[in-house]
């Protein structure tokens, strides 16, 4: 299976916040556990935890084609499922750098940090 080399692996917060405030079409996938959902989120994500991405991977499926912002706490867990996507095809997954640990530094810090 071939990736898609245009569409880069990593987007920063700052390109996040762009993508969202234009209403570019992308879904953000937050791969953090319920638990961590519960604390805080970013508004529009759709939880997915890392722990059950393989038996959910179906749900995913209708946004193969989409732009799919993947992000956790700071970026590792994310990173690791952005890659297992693109190895499943989804070509368009891209790692939120940072997580949203970074989205509560630099774009809304009325998402609360922990």
């Amino acid at each position: 299976m071939t990736i898609d080399k245009s569409t880069p692996l990593e987007i920063d917060v700052q390109t996040l916040n762009q993508l969202r405030t234009a209403g570019d079409d992308h879904l953000l996938l937050d791969v953090r556990e319920a638990s961590e959902y519960e604390q805080c989120r970013i508004d529009g994500s759709m939880l997915v935890p890392m722990s059950t991405l393989a038996e959910r991977l179906p749900e995913l499926e209708p946004h193969r084609h989409r732009t799919l912002v993947v992000h956790c706490h700071h970026g590792g867990r994310s990173a690791r499922v952005t890659q297992y996507l693109r190895q499943q095809g989804f070509e368009h997954a891209q790692n939120l750098a940072g997580g949203i640990d970074a989205w509560s530094v630099e774009i809304d810090a009325e998402v609360p940090r922990y």
